[in-house]
C-alpha cells in the first residue's frame, strides 16, 4: 500500500481549486480504469478460450468481465468511503489487492505459459497501473476530503468569528446608544427639574403678590360692604313698610274678588245641576219610550228549540224575544242601524234568558240564533267576523247598557 499523502500542499489552495483537482482525479481514475478493463478483456479472453472445453469457448469473456466488475466496485466504494472520511477495514484492502493481482495474473498468464518475458512486462503495465492508481487515488481522496473538511471548518470558524464580531459590534453600538440615550434623558430630566423649580419659585412669588392684593381688596370690600349694607337696611325698611301696605290692600281686594267668584260659581253650578237633571229626565223618558216602541208588550211563540224560562225580575211590562228572520232581516237599513237593531234583539234575548251563564243558553251556543256565527250571517258578514267582531262588540254594548241602567236605578225585566 502507498503511504498516505500529507495535506500540507493543499493548505494554500481554495475550495474551488481543490474540488477542481478532485474532479480531475476522478476523471483520470475512471479513464485509467476503463482502459485497463478494456485491455484486460481483450487480453484475457484468448487465454480463457484456449483453456475452455470444446464448445464452451463462448464463455471466455465472462471471467474478465467478472474481475472487471470487482475492480469497478473497489474503485467506486473506495471513492465514497474516502469522501465520507471513513475506513472500511481489512476486507476492502484484501478485495482491492486480490482483484489487482487477479487482473495481473490473467493479463500475463498467456505470456508466462509461452515464457515470453517481454509479453509479460507489456501485459503487466495496465494491471499494475490500475493497482497503483487505486491506491494513490484513495490517498488523494482522503487528503482532499481532509482538506475540504479543514477548509469547511476554517470557514465555519471564520463565519462564527465574524458573527461574534458583528454581535459584539452591534452590542457595543447598542450600549453606546443606550448610554447616549440615558445621558440625553438625564439632561432632559435635569432641564425639566430646573424649569419646574423656576416655575415653582415664580408661582410662589405670584401667589404672594396675589395674596397681598386679595387682602387689600378684602379690606376695601369689607368697608364698602358695611357702608352699602347700612344703605340697604334703610332702603329695605322703607320697602318693607310699602310692601306691607300694598299687600294689605291687595289682600282685601282679593278677598272681595274671591267672594264674588264663589257667588258666581255657586250660581253657575246650581244652574248646571238643574239643567243636567232636566236633560237626564228627558233622556230617561226618551229611553223608556224607545224601549217600549222597539220591544212590543205582547207574548209570542219562542223560537224553535228555545226553552221557556221564568222571568228573572218583575215590576214592569213583560217582554219577549221574537223569532229570528234570517232572510233580508234588516233590508233597507244602514250598517250601523242594522247592528243597533240586532243588538236590541240580542239584549232582549239575554235579559229574558233563564240561564245564569248566557253562553250556556241554546240561543247563544253554536247553531243558536244569537251565536257569533249567526250574528255575522244576519248582518251579511262571514262567520269569523261574527265570532271575532260582532259578538265581542255586542257583549261590550250589553255591559255598558247594564252599567248605565244600574246608574239610573232601572230594573231590567225578563219574561218568558
Amino acid at each position: 500500500m502507498t503511504r498516505p499523502l500529507s495535506t500540507a500542499r493543499f493548505a494554500a489552495m481554495s475550495e474551488a481549486e481543490i474540488r477542481a483537482a478532485e474532479r480531475t482525479l476522478i476523471a483520470g481514475t475512471w479513464a485509467i480504469t476503463a482502459g485497463a478493463l478494456l485491455f484486460s478483456v481483450l487480453t484475457v479472453t484468448p487465454l480463457v478460450r484456449s483453456v475452455s472445453p470444446p464448445g464452451w469457448e463462448w464463455t471466455a469473456p465472462i471471467l474478465p468481465l467478472v474481475v472487471d466488475a470487482a475492480v469497478i466496485i473497489v474503485v467506486k466504494l473506495d471513492s465514497v468511503i474516502s469522501r465520507l472520511g471513513g475506513d472500511g477495514g481489512a476486507w476492502p484492502v484484501f478485495l482491492r489487492w486480490m482483484t489487482g493481482l487477479m487482473t495481473l495474473a490473467l493479463n500475463i498468464g498467456d505470456s508466462a505459459l509461452h515464457h515470453d518475458w517481454v509479453g509479460m512486462a507489456v501485459h503487466s503495465v495496465a494491471p499494475l497501473l490500475l493497482i497503483v492508481t487505486a491506491e494513490a487515488g484513495l490517498s488523494y481522496r482522503r487528503a482532499i476530503s481532509a482538506a475540504l473538511a479543514r477548509i469547511a471548518r476554517e470557514q465555519a470558524e471564520a463565519a462564527e468569528r465574524e458573527r461574534a464580531e458583528r454581535e459584539a459590534q452591534a452590542q457595543a453600538d447598542r450600549d453606546e446608544r443606550e448610554r447616549e440615550r440615558a445621558a440625553k434623558e438625564q439632561a432632559e430630566r435635569d432641564a425639566r427639574e430646573h424649569a419646574a423649580k423656576l416655575e415653582r419659585e415664580r408661582a410662589e412669588r405670584e401667589e404672594a403678590r396675589l395674596a397681598a392684593e386679595r387682602e387689600h381688596a378684602l379690606a376695601v370690600e369689607k368697608e364698602r360692604s358695611a357702608r352699602e349694607q347700612a344703605e340697604r337696611d334703610a332702603a329695605l325698611e322703607q320697602e318693607k313698610a310699602a310692601r306691607e301696605f300694598t299687600a294689605r290692600m291687595e289682600r282685601e281686594r282679593a278677598e272681595r274678588d274671591a267672594a264674588e267668584r264663589r257667588r258666581q260659581e255657586e250660581r253657575a253650578d246650581r244652574e248646571r245641576r238643574e239643567k243636567a237633571a232636566r236633560e237626564d229626565e228627558e233622556r230617561r223618558r226618551a229611553d223608556r219610550e224607545r224601549q217600549l216602541a222597539k220591544v212590543p208588550p205582547t207574548v209570542t211563540v219562542p223560537a224553535p228549540g228555545r226553552r221557556v224560562a221564568p222571568a228573572k225580575a218583575t215590576g214592569g211590562t213583560d217582554r219577549v224575544v221574537t223569532a229570528v228572520v234570517m232572510d233580508n232581516e234588516f233590508a233597507g237599513m244602514t250598517k250601523d242601524k242594522a247592528e243597533q237593531a240586532l243588538f236590541e234583539l240580542y239584549r232582549a234575548a239575554r235579559d229574558a234568558s233563564a240561564y245564569d251563564d248566557w253562553e250556556q243558553d241554546p240561543l247563544a251556543r253554536p247553531g243558536g240564533e244569537f251565536c257569533g256565527s249567526n250574528l255575522g250571517r244576519r248582518l251579511g258578514r262571514s262567520d269569523t267576523s261574527g265570532r271575532t267582531k260582532v259578538k265581542p262588540k255586542f257583549e261590550r254594548w250589553y255591559q255598558e247598557h247594564q252599567e248605565k241602567a244600574a246608574a239610573e236605578g232601572r230594573v231590567l225585566v225578563g219574561v218568558s
